[in-house]
């Protein structure tokens, strides 16, 4: 967990000496003068000489500013060990800078699945959701017709019941009460 808290705010003050040096070089420049000449990397004697120009490589063991090589994308322990070769700053190995760039990256990948998880989630039980709908409404539409076919089956009881007791007018009953007009 040290370790890694240590990567992290070398990373971080990294990333803010970057900014501070990208803006502080823009503000002492003027647009109008021509870019400076590149002295070659080997002819520079200091770290922060060396590593004002980004093909530079600067390695503590030797004290020595080299070409950076450009063929491999991580320079090989023959031109200088990662925990002594500096490149962008002084203060940065080239290994805690590796490790603090996979870190990112490795969040970055992270959270990107996760977001696509929860994505391919919600979608899969939202279309969950439109077939419990679909299954509720049959219920309740079945519900209904049944509820319908009691109703019905209650009234013809109930018919037959005032029909038998004479609370029901009906014309084929014999002994119906006369009506007065």
């Amino acid at each position: 967990m040290g370790k890694f808290l240590v990567f992290w705010s070398t990373f971080l003050l990294m990333c803010v000496a970057f900014s501070f040096s990208e803006s502080d070089s823009t503000t002492t420049q003027q647009p109008t003068t021509a870019p400076p000449v590149r002295k070659p990397c080997n002819t520079l004697t200091s770290c922060e000489t060396c590593l004002a120009n980004v093909s530079c490589l600067w390695c503590l063991t030797n004290s020595s500013c080299s070409d950076y090589p450009v063929s491999y994308i991580i320079p090989p322990s023959s031109v200088c060990k990662l925990s002594q070769a500096r490149w962008g700053v002084c203060w940065v190995n080239f290994e805690a800078l590796i490790i603090a760039m996979a870190v990112v990256l490795g969040v970055l990948l992270l959270a990107v699945t996760v977001c696509c998880c929860c994505c391919c989630c919600k979608r899969r039980s939202s279309s969950s959701f439109d077939r419990d709908d679909e299954q509720f409404a049959r219920r309740r539409e079945e519900i209904r017709q049944r509820a319908d076919e009691r109703r019905v089956e209650r009234k013809t009881k109930h018919d037959e019941i005032r029909k038998k007791y004479g609370l029901i007018p009906d014309s084929d009953h014999p002994y119906s009460k006369f009506e007065n007009e």
